[in-house]
């Protein structure tokens, strides 16, 4: 059985498990689940994917062995690479008669052959259909021509903190398996995904429920069953994560109808707006998104968004936190004109966007960049930091839009307030002022320390390119 862990102060251990139903109004506890267990059951599948691993194994894989040593070539032959099968175990629901089945990408992500059980007996070869792994979604289609027996999605946006659900699933290999709980939270975002915002509940789920189903009293599918949180990689602790079926519906529909996902795009990079960010940007209190950088040509940059401004609105919805804005822009219709409301200078503006898609922008997949070479230092005593100019070298090795200036951060000295920048840092504003030179760098910087300002607001590329802001307080 394969599985995967991510760290939340504990394991946090992806499980085979269904997609979360939308729960119905509050209800008053059932005598018994067993007439919903047994009308679902067989629209729950159990699914067992196949990959060959390959691995090489060489027990003298730590013997260091001189230029020319006749053993150098006589250990070669323990390097030999070795296959074998692997199989997960997982769950999934159907949602059409003609085979349609949904569950999680992690359980089928890389398998060369998928067995989907229906109702703990006929098994199936299944083909998949279309996956998203930024949400760990897949769908498959079962292939057979026989018509089996579909669930549908519930409104998992009217699911209360206290409603009950039951899931059900294949935890351990042992399919059919039907547990009861209610919903413990909503909303939650445990950083396992670009695009959080998972059901929490104490139905018991375990390794092998993953791509399976929460369902609500209705026998809707309101969820689908993803991460539970398990300390010392122990079992089920109470603590379950589904994925909303409302905003994994819209991503299905998608897999369904074109084989991938049409996500909206608008083209900036974000950083959290923290107390001291607000406190610059004389915000009444921390919320929205800060735009670190735009990218050249997207639909934000057509529309006027620069960076350092804080998004608020998103198409009449509400930016609470930097979390939210990817949500709401990916579930936008590709070609949507929307508008954004932004603080900007104190004062808040609106734009109007026509928003992209995501999976046709450069954005989209990740680019590593080169590092240039230090040339002649300043030394900036004020920040204990050394810095050169940046040159039109830089910008054409690092990619960098053509219009940018600034600094390279080339030394930082003991006791440098600036603990988050790093050398080959490159330092674009500070207090929202453009830096053009070492020089004027260092002049702005003496004024700002002559006004008494205790905070500094700078923006920065880090070696990878990517722009963000950062607060320092100066001593």
């Amino acid at each position: 059985m394969m599985f995967c862990k991510r760290i939340i102060n504990f394991s946090l251990i992806l499980i085979l498990l269904s997609f979360p139903t939308s729960f119905a109004n509050s209800k008053n506890a059932p005598i018994s689940f067993a007439d919903l267990a047994e009308k679902l059951m067989p629209s729950v599948v159990n699914i067992a994917s196949t990959q060959t691993i390959k691995t090489t194994s060489n027990p003298f894989k730590n013997f260091q062995f001189p230029p020319g040593s006749p053993f150098e070539d006589m250990f070669k032959e323990f390097n030999r690479p070795t296959e074998r099968q692997a199989t997960a175990l997982g769950s999934g629901f159907i949602i059409d008669k003609k085979g349609i089945v949904v569950t999680n990408n992690h359980v089928i992500q890389g398998a060369e052959d998928i067995i989907v059980s229906v109702n703990g007996a006929t098994e199936y070869k299944a083909k998949v259909i279309g996956t998203d792994p930024y949400m760990d979604l897949a769908v498959l289609k079962i292939e057979s021509d026989e018509k089996f027996e579909p669930v549908s999605f519930g409104d998992s946006d009217k699911a209360r903190v206290g409603d009950w659900v039951i899931a059900i699933g294949n935890p351990y290999g042992f399919g059919g398996t039907v547990t009861s709980g209610i919903v413990s939270s909503r909303n939650r975002d445990i950083g396992l995904t670009r695009y959080d915002d998972f059901i929490q509940t104490d139905a018991s789920i375990n390794v092998g429920n993953s791509g399976g189903p929460l369902f609500d009293l209705d026998g809707k599918v309101i969820g689908i069953n993803t991460a539970i949180i398990a300390p010392g990689a122990s079992g089920s602790i109470g603590i379950g994560f589904a994925i909303p079926s409302n905003s994994a519906s819209k991503v299905i529909d998608q897999l369904i109808e074109f084989g991938e996902t049409k996500r909206g795009w608008l083209g900036v990079r974000i950083q959290e707006v923290t107390k001291e960010i607000a406190e610059v940007e004389k915000l009444e209190k921390p919320e929205g998104a800060l735009v670190a950088s735009v990218s050249e040509k997207s639909p934000a940059d057509k529309a006027g968004i620069k960076a350092g401004d804080i998004i608020l609105e998103f198409d009449g919805k509400r930016v609470d936190t930097m979390r939210t804005l990817p949500k709401l822009v990916a579930q936008t219709k590709v070609g949507k004109k929307v508008v954004v409301k932004i603080w900007r200078n104190q004062k808040l503006i609106s734009k109007k966007v026509l928003l992209g898609r995501l999976e046709s922008s450069k954005e989209f997949k990740a680019e590593n960049k080169n590092e240039p070479d230090v040339s002649k230092d300043v030394l900036i005593e004020n920040l204990k930091i050394s810095v050169r100019d940046l040159s039109k070298e830089d910008i054409v090795e690092r990619e960098l839009p053509k219009n940018t200036s600034g600094v390279v951060v080339t030394k930082i000295l003991e006791g440098s307030p600036l603990m988050f920048v790093s050398v080959n840092d490159i330092i674009v504003e500070l207090q929202k002022k453009k830096i053009n030179s070492s020089k004027q760098f260092s002049n702005l910087l003496d004024d700002i320390i002559k006004k008494g300002e205790k905070t500094l607001y700078l923006a920065i590329y880090n070696s990878n390119n990517q722009r963000s802001y950062i607060t320092v307080k100066l001593r």
